[in-house]
């Protein structure tokens, strides 16, 4: 029988990364994460895994890259700033080709900004906050549930693609606590891991090498650098070709169509149901995966409604990449961190005020 239980999306995001055979976790105490370092401190060791409390965290996105290197499955978490100081590694993880998964419990920035809700964290997850010009993968859950099973898919498509996977939370998602069904997901299998470090023992004396640096260098691997990134640009083309994610609802015959991710996507969807218990057709459109972007969905449906309107708790990032997606086609709209019914650090878009939006759109 599956276990049900009740937890937070914190406390989800933990125990999916269990479920998915996470066995070390490196990490420093940010709000609104903090529940996940607890979590993995209490539970780890329990099952023979590694805890390490590091002292920032740059240490933390060091020992990933460490133990993800050696063909481990590990994770690390934060919230906006500290993803924001991780970033000079995850860019040499993503030369290197090293799969490993970091959570995003967002927080309102930019700056040290607030430990509460906010969704600015969008660009930098979408777009690599670090140089070089690479891609990591963005799963985006909107309910505990979701952090549960996303964070499995998380670590399944890291290790597929030899990619970092991004989790971005935020605090709502993060603290809401609901039921969750605690069923491991099963995935088709993985290729060996053959390029990790174990020693040259276990490879025979052949000896591996993991550096950002000769990954560029032609005399290791026999590339030049056009076709080094013509390989990188091939695997970010067949990611987005198979893994797009995105989920409808009530949109076929919306006149209207609503595009939002993680927890406006919770408060899009009550807008939604709002709208249609007064016969006013409206549909959401939830991107799953913000990186690769679900660009033909939203188009068709963008397109079919004619009308769209992004609902997003930021200034305004996820609707630049509605806006050059429809390329001017449909009128796109924007309820941004301006449509909360309290200007400070906690409040929120309520489903009211995006139905008060709605009507004076159509």
């Amino acid at each position: 029988m599956t276990e049900r239980v009740l937890i937070d999306g914190n406390e989800a995001i933990c125990r999916g990364a269990l479920a998915a055979g996470c066995r070390y976790y490196f990490g420093y105490p940010i709000t609104p994460q903090n529940e996940i370092p607890e979590f993995m401190s209490r539970e780890l060791r329990k099952i023979g895994g590694v805890f390490v409390q590091t002292e920032d965290e740059l240490s933390a996105i060091n020992m990933l890259y460490g133990a993800a290197a050696a063909g481990a499955r590990a994770m690390t978490s934060t919230s906006s700033v500290g993803i924001s100081l991780m970033q000079e590694t995850m860019s040499h993880m993503s030369t290197t080709e090293t799969p490993a998964v970091v959570v995003d419990v967002a927080r309102l920035g930019p700056g040290q900004g607030t430990i509460q809700t906010g969704q600015t964290d969008y660009l930098q997850a979408t777009k690599a906050g670090g140089h070089g010009g690479y891609h990591v993968i963005v799963l985006a859950p909107a309910s505990p549930q979701d952090c549960f099973d996303y964070i499995q898919l998380a670590f399944y498509l890291a290790d597929k693609y030899r990619m970092e996977t991004l989790v971005l939370s935020d605090f709502t998602i993060g603290r809401m606590a609901e039921p969750v069904e605690l069923t491991p997901l099963e995935f088709r299998p993985l290729p060996e891991k053959d390029w990790a470090l174990r020693g040259t023992a276990a490879k025979g004396g052949k000896r591996n090498i993991i550096s950002s640096g000769h990954r560029l260098t032609f005399e290791i691997y026999g590339m030049g650098i056009p076709e080094i990134f013509s390989h990188f640009q091939a695997k970010y083309d067949n990611v987005a070709k198979a893994e797009t994610r995105y989920i409808t609802y009530l949109a076929e015959d919306a006149q209207l169509l609503l595009v939002a991710y993680g927890s406006s996507a919770r408060i899009a969807e009550g807008a939604v149901n709002m709208a249609r218990a007064e016969g006013i057709r409206v549909g959401l459109l939830r991107p799953i995966t913000l990186w690769p972007f679900p660009k033909q969905a939203l188009r068709e449906q963008a397109l079919r409604a004619g009308n769209v309107l992004v609902v997003e708790d930021s200034q305004g990032q996820l609707v630049e990449d509605v806006q050059c997606i429809v390329q001017g086609q449909v009128p796109v709209h924007l309820l941004g961190i301006w449509g909360r019914h309290d200007s400070s650090p906690s409040g929120m878009i309520h489903p009211e005020r995006v139905l008060q939006e709605v009507k004076s759109l159509l």
